[in-house]
């Protein structure tokens, strides 16, 4: 790999070496490295580009990295993988997709992630974008997650995009089976001219199943958000959505949050805020010795930890 990769690497998955365990790296559309375990086996699809990982039950405290990179100006790709969780594992996934783009064509990834999530199993999955570079040419990332939770497990997702990406269109759908629980935490900022839509739609069909939705974002410059969030209580059990955004320069967030409950002891909750830095809050650390703008960048981290 060369730096530029080794940079991306760095950044979506917090890789500066190879790391233990399992892992499949893509680059530029090819495969760059894998290794697999007595308990996780990755396998190339046959029928189209993507891969298969399975992960067999009662697999413990192993972990799976699967990022990908594209350093080339104008490459497109849809890759699909699905993930087999066996009952009773508990496993941390690390995904995410870094795209340099020193060109003037459009390089794009697009991914779709399906979880088939076992009995009593548990699932941190971890995704982060991001895309640099000076080209001209546009760097655009769609992320796709279906997620089948079966009863008893648990997915926590935690999905991160802080720089660099032109267009994102974000989409979640889940089904929640009984005693299951799914845990998403996203964090968004965009910039110049960028777009970003978050789209979840979530099938609460278990007895006592459990959704928990909280989104966090900052809009600057000129970019646009949209936020839309689709909760289906279809039987007993409690759905927290949470949409919270910052708003600068000639930023603009469109929040559309739907709750329907199809059951008597379906608990629904949604909550969401829009609006600017309060100038306090901005006042109060310039007195401890801050630049406005080093105030702001510090509300933002905050915001966004």
């Amino acid at each position: 790999m060369d730096a530029i990769q080794k940079q991306l690497f760095a950044q979506i998955a917090d890789l500066h070496e190879v790391p233990q365990g399992a892992y499949n790296f893509r680059v530029n559309g090819e495969g760059a490295g894998r290794n697999t375990t007595e308990n996780i086996n990755i396998v190339t699809k046959a029928d189209k580009p993507g891969i298969d990982i399975i992960i067999k039950a009662g697999t413990k405290r192993e972990s799976v990295h699967i990022p990908v990179v594209i350093s080339q100006t104008g490459l497109q790709e849809c890759v699909y993988n699905d993930f087999y969780i066996g009952e009773d594992a508990d496993v941390t996934i690390v995904a995410g997709c870094g795209i340099h783009n020193s060109g003037d064509k459009t390089s794009e990834h697009d991914g779709i992630h399906t979880f088939h999530v076992g009995k009593n199993a548990h699932v941190k999955y971890v995704e982060k974008h991001y895309g640099s570079g000076e080209g001209t040419g546009e760097r655009i990332l769609n992320p796709e997650t279906v997620i089948y939770l079966d009863e008893g497990s648990t997915l926590e997702m935690d999905t991160v995009q802080i720089e660099g990406v032109d267009s994102t269109v974000r989409t979640t759908r889940a089904t929640v089976g009984d005693g299951a629980s799914l845990v998403i935490r996203e964090k968004i900022m965009t910039h110049d001219r960028q777009y970003a839509k978050t789209d979840f739609s979530v099938e609460m069909n278990g007895e006592d199943s459990a959704v928990d939705l909280v989104s966090r974002s900052v809009a600057k410059d000129n970019s646009r958000q949209e936020f839309i969030s689709n909760i289906n209580g279809n039987n007993r059990c409690k759905g927290h959505s949470e949409c919270d955004a910052i708003l600068m320069d000639h930023g603009a967030v469109a929040a559309a949050p739907k709750l329907t409950a199809n059951h008597l002891d379906a608990s629904l909750i949604h909550e969401a805020a829009i609006g600017k830095i309060a100038g306090d809050q901005i006042i109060k650390l310039m007195t401890l010795g801050l630049t406005e703008e080093e105030a702001e960048q510090q509300i933002i981290s905050g915001f966004l930890k």
